[in-house]
């Protein structure tokens, strides 16, 4: 964000400029019971009433003006209605008129998202403050949003400035700002305890060695969760080496990582009445005589193994060892964020993560949770018949089958190897980033599924 200023406050009656929302279905009706002074600024402008359109409507003086918007539906308004006013407006402080949108106000905030850390700004503007009647929303709205924030500004930060090291620099920040044990793992340490970590990261150059990243919050007494992020900091694809087209945007295969911190934070800001337990593990997937090879058989920390027959699939050994670290301590809740697979996004697009689930009370929630909070997640299978394409002849499974078919439903099975049975289980395959510029979500890095995993975990543990 641009300051440090709360976008979202309470509302006293301090002066503020009124927003009007409509609808395409409903501005003819708004029309008829205007002003005529509104009614001549609207055709001047050529205004017409397209979602996230909006007009400056003329008051009685010069400096008494009011803002007009238009939302999809305003009876049933989504988190992102107010977000491109959130970017446009000028500074100061506003209110709307009709009635108080609730959820909408996390996208008026993060309409004024800004990554500016490589640039300057030749104009900053000042903070867009929007005025609430609803005290218990804002600062549950104001962590979303900084969760958020956080998520972008982790995935659009180049690999040369968030490596294994820096991601363990944000889980030490957050480990003393809520008094929570920190744990890491790392380098030469990791081939006994941790191999595929190991293994996935040993090429990388000193100060960017693999390593896996905990951190322990709560009451031990409470139920514990754990909470698993893919932090792949950037991705060559190892031997099996990517083309530069798909390496241009490698910086974000570390978005589980950015999304795990991000949760974490909102469960330890919130107290949350879990005893969270964090995991990342941390690599640079890197080419040097030190890489790891295809054909490779990798033991696990579960003393399985593994052919490697694809070291372009690297996340899910990583986080194979991971699974195993949590599930050592009997949770509650295993919830893993990944950015794992391109066959993901061949099935849903870079919108819509697929949510791989044991469990069906879990998959309900999550499912339930992001459509109550606009932020949809979709169920795939854990199709069994397909896991017999995980077979080796050498080892006891291989991490990428040949051919391409069912390739995030291939890649979630891998992953279900590793979990406890009886654990319940989600694993999101997120894209973390935006390709397309929408109100409220620029192109860059991106958060998808937290708000909705939130949300679950809040109804599940009864905060």
């Amino acid at each position: 964000m641009s300051n440090d200023t709360p976008l979202i406050q309470l509302d006293r009656g301090q002066p503020a400029r009124t927003i009007h929302l409509t609808d395409p279905a409903h501005y003819d009706a708004w029309l008829t019971v205007q002003p005529p002074r509104h009614r001549a600024a609207l055709v001047a402008q050529k205004f017409r009433p397209v979602p996230f359109a909006h007009a400056i409507l003329p008051g009685d003086a010069a400096e008494d003006w009011s803002v007009l918007g238009v939302a999809v539906d305003t009876e049933n308004l989504t988190p992102w209605c107010l977000a491109k006013l959130g970017d446009v407006l000028p500074e100061g402080q506003y209110r709307l008129a009709e009635r108080d949108t609730g959820a909408s106000t996390f996208g008026w905030a993060m309409g004024q998202y800004r990554f500016n850390r490589y640039r300057k700004d030749e104009a900053p503007q000042g903070p867009r403050i929007l005025l609430t009647a609803e005290p218990s929303r804002i600062a549950p709205t104001l962590n979303l949003v900084r969760a958020t924030t956080m998520v972008r500004d982790l995935v659009n930060t180049p690999a040369a400035d968030m490596g294994p090291a820096e991601l363990e620099a944000e889980t030490e920040r957050l480990a003393k700002a809520y008094s929570a044990t920190p744990t890491v793992t790392r380098g030469e340490a990791l081939a006994t305890g941790y191999p595929m970590i190991h293994a996935v990261g040993q090429a990388a150059t000193k100060g960017r060695e693999p390593r896996l990243i905990e951190l322990e919050w709560g009451d031990a007494a409470h139920p514990r969760v754990a909470i698993i992020g893919k932090g792949v900091c950037f991705d060559t694809g190892g031997l099996d080496i990517k083309a530069s087209a798909g390496m241009r945007l490698m910086k974000k295969d570390m978005g589980g990582a950015a999304h795990a911190l991000a949760l974490a934070e909102l469960v330890m800001s919130e107290r949350l009445p879990v005893r969270l337990h964090l995991l990342i593990p941390a690599v640079e997937n890197a080419v040097s005589g030190a890489s790891f090879r295809p054909g490779d058989v990798l033991r696990t920390r579960k003393g399985l193994t593994v052919e490697n027959t694809n070291t372009d699939a690297e996340g899910r050994l990583v986080l194979g060892d991971a699974l195993i670290r949590a599930g050592e301590a009997k949770p509650d809740l295993i919830l893993d964020f990944a950015t794992l697979t391109g066959a993901a996004r061949v099935a849903l697009g870079p919108d819509l993560p697929p949510l791989f689930s044991n469990d069906e009370v879990l998959a309900e929630a999550l499912i339930e949770a992001g459509r109550a909070e606009g932020d949809p997640v979709w169920r795939m299978p854990l199709w069994d018949a397909y896991d017999e394409m995980l077979k080796s002849d050498v080892a006891d499974m291989i991490n990428a089958p040949d051919g391409g078919f069912a390739g995030s439903i291939t890649a979630a099975l891998f992953l279900r190897r590793f979990v406890p049975e009886g654990t319940p289980w989600a694993h999101l395959d997120v894209f973390a980033w935006r390709p397309v510029l929408k109100p409220g979500r620029p192109r860059g890095g991106e958060a998808f599924g937290i708000r909705a995993a939130w949300a679950m975990l809040r109804a599940r543990y009864n905060a």
